[in-house]
């Protein structure tokens, strides 16, 4: 199982998501077997978190039969936190693919794999400082032009200051926003509702969605608006 798969979430996954990313704190997230969404906090007064099969442990992946019954550990190291497999799996730790021996210190949008269960670890406040840059490469793995990329913004620009009656841009607004036809407009996000997976979402919902799963994702940053 690849890590997590950002562009799958449900609008309200993706609001879960957000409302992590707001706490500034790291955290984990995966999907079950049964395609659920997870997300576990790293909070400020843990220091250890037990990963594996067993009853006992903090995070237990019981479905998982290439999961040990003590598989991992987290720890957090100041203010990081890092990966340790000491040789207690049998299967042994995996960040970005390479298999680790002893501790690895994590980093802002590592992918995790203990046994057949994908993982990643997020921590929004440690990304680095150059924010723009980490969303325009999620933006280009997730293969969109420049173009659709400043439609996304000015699609969202009202949810810099967001309060709970906020609305997208209108098509109008985005077209004058970016010097475009509100045909162009329109058909960029009818291939951005596409990409993004809200495209069977009713038509009042769409743009809203849009914009969430924009967010979500990384595709564009809350900065950048």
């Amino acid at each position: 199982m690849p890590g997590y798969p950002l562009h799958r979430s449900t609008p309200p996954e993706l609001r879960e998501r957000l409302e992590a990313e707001r706490t500034g704190l790291p955290f984990l997230i995966f999907r079950t077997p049964q395609d659920e969404q997870r997300i576990v906090l790293l909070g400020e007064h843990r220091d250890r978190l037990v990963i594996g099969r067993g009853e006992d442990t903090d995070l237990r992946l019981s479905w998982d039969g290439e999961v040990s019954r003590v598989h991992a550990f987290l720890d957090r190291v100041g203010e990081e936190w890092t990966l340790v497999d000491d040789g207690l799996s049998r299967n042994g730790s995996f960040v970005n693919g390479e298999r680790i021996h002893g501790r690895r210190r994590l980093e802002h949008g590592d992918e995790l794999r203990l046994g057949e269960t994908g993982l990643t670890y997020l921590h929004p406040d440690g990304r680095g400082t150059d924010s723009t840059i980490t969303a325009a490469e999620r933006a280009a793995a997730l293969g969109l032009s420049d173009t659709q990329r400043r439609v996304l913004i000015a699609l969202a620009r009202p949810f810099k200051d967001a309060t709970a009656f906020t609305v997208p841009a209108t098509n109008r607004e985005i077209a004058e926003a970016l010097f475009l036809s509100q045909d162009a407009v329109k058909g960029h996000l009818r291939a951005l509702f596409r990409k993004f997976g809200v495209d069977d979402l009713q038509q009042n919902a769409k743009r809203a969605a849009l914009v969430e799963r924009a967010l979500a994702t990384g595709a564009i940053s809350r900065r950048e608006l």
